[in-house]
């Protein structure tokens, strides 16, 4: 069974675990000398420790991925649900852009990838506050990471890939880099607890939504929008 945790947790992923599991051990110990603990207080205790412990791990995980590599359709960048599907004026792709915003839950994986085969043309961080994520409004006021995107297929539009902390997020993790490529479907960063990711489209690109809100999406995996001439 292949469940590894992913780099980008670390030092999260030691670090939480190891906090928690102290916690519990403090408990036995205390229950077991003194015993100044009634055991229907401090087992459900144990118990709730010992799921967060899990879950620790457990929002770590990078599950293994089979990429099906089609550079006709652009793969969600995000696992989570399609919130808002809509054509906006960004500062950056200009106006009529289109806009796929995904909200992820403490639930979900939380490792980004690259839609498509692309080169980095620039990564832009924004300073914000940590509003709820599931609206589309977080993007303009949250704490965000702009990832611009030129596709190495043709045809060679620009694409932008915009990380948002939530609420409960505090942490965005990018190693895009300008000038760096990547193979469609590649790892490049995650967005630590719940947030939002968003994909926006150049407007002319011939490309159209491929998915419906309420969908689930996997990174790397479900296609979020097509290049219509090329079906």
């Amino acid at each position: 069974m292949h469940f590894p945790l992913t780099r980008y947790g670390l030092p999260q992923v030691l670090v939480f675990p190891l906090v928690v599991f102290v916690a519990m051990a403090v408990c036995f110990i205390f229950f077991d000398l003194r015993i100044l603990f009634d055991a229907r207080i401090l087992f459900p205790v144990e118990i709730v420790l010992f799921l967060v412990f899990i879950w620790m791990l457990s929002f770590f995980r990078d599950p293994a991925r089979t990429i099906n590599v089609d550079e006709t359709v652009l793969f969600s960048p995000a696992d989570g649900t399609i919130t808002d599907i809509a054509v906006v004026d960004d500062s950056v792709l200009g106006k009529g852009a289109l806009r796929i915003g995904m909200f992820l839950s403490i639930f979900n994986v939380h490792i980004n990838r690259v839609p498509c085969s692309v080169r980095i043309e620039n990564v832009s961080y924004k300073k914000g506050q940590f509003k709820n994520a599931f609206s589309a409004e977080a993007g303009k006021i949250n704490e965000s990471n702009d990832i611009l995107m030129v596709r190495l297929a043709e045809p060679e539009d620009r694409l932008l890939v915009r990380q948002i902390s939530g609420a409960i997020a505090r942490h965005i993790v990018c190693e895009a880099a300008e000038g760096k490529e990547y193979k469609q479907g590649e790892q490049f960063g995650m967005i630590k607890f719940g947030s939002r990711t968003e994909l926006y489209i150049a407007a002319g690109s011939g490309c159209e939504a491929a998915v419906k809100i309420g969908d689930k999406v996997q990174a790397g995996i479900s296609p979020l929008a097509r290049y219509k001439n090329n079906q």
